[in-house]
């Protein structure tokens, strides 16, 4: 024999009801022989607690009383439930009178929803032709006389279930779950969750087959799927691990329900309702494989601290804490004790947790004059996540990526097997905290959320290039980026599952002007974890915006080159601020858009390499000109305004000219070596003459040609077999607090590395103590849209690597 335990959303009216029936017929008609234990319809407990309650006030209890037989009568009128809704009606009646009632009362009016289910579905069942009887479990389990939350009296109990079945093996049994009735035959229930509980019990008496649970989701799942979204259904589990789970919160199963099936062996099954030809999840003795299982939640809880310096050692202190918690009812979930606090904590309902405060505080009183304890504190609003088959020496790696998320466990413990560690953190952070676990542990992809401030050219090439390689990344790498926010200087567009490659149009749609607060709370408000933002602008405003999105947990990765050219002091604080909150900032493009300049620079200082030298061409625009104007017998005009012309330039040309960008780059490379130079520092050559320094750029560009004399004279005054190049150039004592910074226009020979330089390509040479006169050399495309867009994603993807 197999038992089926349908649950409320199951049984509720509609498409619940109609599958239920479906399950039940196929399977008579298939010839399995089965027994049907159900919960109450609906929410009908949720609704009879309700309504006792607005009665024992005397308040309008009527209204809410029709809705309640309206749903539950719906449209089986021909179902005779009258005897039923009669007796709730006086029993209302009589608490609206008295204006009080007792747990013996509320224990008649809450089996009245299992009552008028198990009584609806029989009829309903007869009606299509099903051979079922009625079963009221009150006459078949025994209990004690703890209303609300009875124990059964097993061998009764066990004999009156046996002796029903025999006499009734022709029919399939529709058994009220959730009540019994004591000795003297007064209805009781067996406590939340209490129809699992009976569908074990009569598994258990009957040594059934199988134990089918039919609920509305799949099965067990990794985490939650309601606040997971990537949560996966897990095949097979223990009864060991299914135990665990049910301590730890998991409302699918209940704790008692797996000890009357461990007894026997018996398996219990998670099915779908509304989805009944998935397999579900299989709980047995054994399961496949060891590992970790699940993510278990308990929220509606509380941490009881106990604080102060006599608890460190001290024998018996821990026995006097359990005595008072038994003595009060009060169940600990978690224990755990910190010797660097010297303090213990306890995990406790709720809605327990002053009663748990007043009764330590009575117990410890002498402790208090002593001074061995401090204080005893309540800390509401936590969550504890229990992750199933943890093993404590792979615990560091979750650990790690809680810290990266900034969610700091306020208590963590693990059991005596080492196999499950359970985490306190704060409420507002369970969905985060759930999330970034999951994607640790089960090998899902990991999440990277981005949000990227500055949508221009290179800023709209990389979120076209993310858009595009993301299925490739999450296949090859596991990592699932996505670009929740897109921002200019004025409107911001957020979508936490990600923009669509039609995000131009939905940025100027339903774009809404923002603050950067707006950006971090709506990070906030969805739980968004991995965080990551990226400055595309130029913009020196959006800098002061660094610091605080770093207290908001997010790294930082920038095109933009101003935070690290400002001030030596505020470059210094934005690292204090990056180590402060364990985290990282990327800007390898800062300095030779998609080449690995940055990255090798501080490879070789962290290494102890002692540079003694950086060279190079930094600017790909002043590149093409000198590249251009060395190689050819034209004005310098000429090649200047071709440049304009194809882009490469800024809008006003003296920008690039006047050399305090290649001074910007510099000045970047100098802080790599940990050199404390100030921008005003750097010895820069403007290339622009003066009198054309002032004015308008439009009125600029009408007076190119007066470059052409003075440039042809410089080129025309070098040695033969000699070219142009602009460069900056590092030296001086690098071990030293400062360094030599010079930006210039220098002749070289043409037949040397820098003097064969083509088209627009960046080019440096980094002289170190190890390699002497012979620089290593790294030279390619230094700029263009989209290569800076390749340089920002290999950031993102080197930062999606970490932890």
């Amino acid at each position: 024999m197999k038992v089926l335990k349908f649950g409320g959303k199951s049984l509720s009216n509609g498409e619940g009801l109609n599958k239920v029936i479906t399950i039940i017929t196929d399977k008579v008609n298939q010839g399995e022989e089965i027994a049907i234990v159900v919960s109450a319809r609906g929410n009908a407990t949720d609704e009879l607690e309700e309504i006792l309650g607005i009665a024992a006030i005397n308040g309008d209890y009527k209204p809410l009383f029709e809705d309640f037989k309206t749903y539950q009568q719906s449209d089986f009128t021909e179902v005779d439930l009258s005897k039923e809704f009669s007796v709730l009606e006086k029993l209302f009646e009589g608490v609206s009178l008295i204006g009080d009632y007792s747990k013996k009362i509320k224990d008649q009016i809450l089996s009245k929803g299992e009552l008028i289910s198990a009584k609806l579905l029989t009829a309903i069942l007869i009606k299509n032709g099903v051979n079922a009887k009625f079963a009221d479990s009150r006459e078949l389990i025994k209990t004690d006389s703890k209303f609300g939350d009875a124990q059964p009296l097993e061998q009764i109990s066990k004999k009156n279930v046996i002796q029903f079945f025999k006499q009734n093996n022709e029919t399939v049994n529709i058994i009220t779950g959730f009540i019994g009735s004591n000795t003297n035959n007064d209805t009781t229930t067996l406590g939340r969750n209490g129809s699992n509980y009976t569908a074990s019990l009569i598994a258990n008496y009957l040594d059934a087959e199988e134990l089918q649970n039919y609920t509305h989701v799949d099965g067990i799942y990794t985490a939650n799927p309601e606040l997971v979204t990537d949560a996966k259904k897990i095949d097979f589990l223990s009864f060991n691990e299914a135990n665990e789970i049910a301590n730890f919160g998991a409302t699918i199963l209940h704790a008692k329900t797996i000890i009357p099936l461990l007894e026997k062996n018996i398996p219990l099954r998670i099915l779908n309702t509304f989805n009944h030809e998935n397999k579900g999840t299989l709980i047995r003795s054994n399961a496949s494989k060891e590992g970790i299982k699940t993510l278990s939640v308990l929220e509606n809880v509380s941490l009881v601290n106990l604080e102060g310096r006599g608890l460190l050692g001290k024998t018996g202190v821990d026995a006097r804490i359990f005595r008072v918690m038994g003595d009060n009812n009060i169940s600990v979930s978690i224990i755990s004790q910190g010797s660097s606090e010297r303090g213990i904590g306890l995990v406790v309902d709720a809605d327990k947790a002053t009663l748990a405060m007043i009764e330590l505080e009575k117990e410890f009183e002498n402790d208090f004059y002593s001074k061995d304890v401090n204080r005893i504190t309540i800390t509401d609003d936590v969550s504890v996540i229990s992750i199933i088959g943890q093993d404590l020496s792979t615990f560091h790696k979750p650990y790690t990526a809680l810290i990266k998320n900034k969610i700091v466990p306020i208590l963590f413990n693990n059991t005596v097997t080492g196999k499950n560690v359970s985490l306190v953190v704060k409420k507002s952070q369970l969905n985060r905290a759930l999330n970034v676990i999951h994607g640790e542990i089960f090998g899902v992809s990991k999440k990277i959320n981005i949000a990227i401030f500055g949508h221009g050219l290179v800023g709209g090439t990389l979120i076209n290039q993310i858009l595009e390689s993301a299925a490739t990344i999450e296949k090859r790498k596991d990592i699932k980026l996505n670009v929740f926010a897109i921002a200019n200087s004025k409107n911001v567009l957020l979508n936490k599952n990600g923009v669509t490659p039609n995000w131009r149009n939905e940025i100027q749609n339903n774009g809404f002007s923002y603050t950067i607060e707006d950006v971090i709370a709506y990070a906030n408000e969805h739980h968004l974890e991995n965080l990551i933002a990226i400055d595309n602008t130029a913009s020196a405003t959006f800098v002061e915006n660094y610091i605080p999105l770093i207290e908001s947990s997010f790294d930082l990765i920038s095109s933009n080159k101003v935070a690290n050219t400002l001030s030596y002091s505020f470059y210094k604080k934005l690292r204090k601020v990056l180590a402060d909150n364990q985290k990282s900032y990327l800007y390898e493009t800062n300095v030779g858009a998609g080449l690995p300049l940055i990255d090798t620079i501080k490879l070789l200082h962290l290494s102890g390499e002692n540079i003694t030298k950086i060279k190079g061409v930094f600017s790909g625009t002043l590149s093409y000109l000198f590249n251009n104007f060395s190689a050819k017998d034209v004005p310098f005009s000429d090649i200047l305004k071709e440049a304009i012309d194809n882009g490469y330039t800024e809008p006003d040309p003296r920008e690039d000219l006047c050399g305090n960008d290649v001074g910007r780059k510099l000045l970047i490379l100098a802080r790599e070596l940990d050199l404390q130079n100030e921008f005003e520092e750097i010895e820069i050559q403007n290339l622009i003459p003066e009198h054309l320094r002032e004015g308008s750029a439009s009125e600029f560009l009408t007076k190119l040609k007066e470059f052409d004399p003075i440039y042809t004279a410089i080129k025309e005054n070098q040695a033969p077999n000699h070219v142009l190049r602009y460069i900056g150039e590092l030296s001086g004592d690098l071990q030293g607090d400062k360094g030599n910074l010079e930006v210039k226009l220098v002749s070289v020979p043409s037949d040397t590395a820098l003097g064969g330089l083509k088209g627009s390509d960046s080019f440096f040479e980094i002289y170190t103590e190890s390699y002497g006169d012979r620089p290593i050399v790294i030279q390619g495309a230094g700029a263009g849209s989209a290569v800076t867009a390749r340089g920002v994603f290999g950031d993102i993807l080197r930062l999606s690597d970490k932890g």
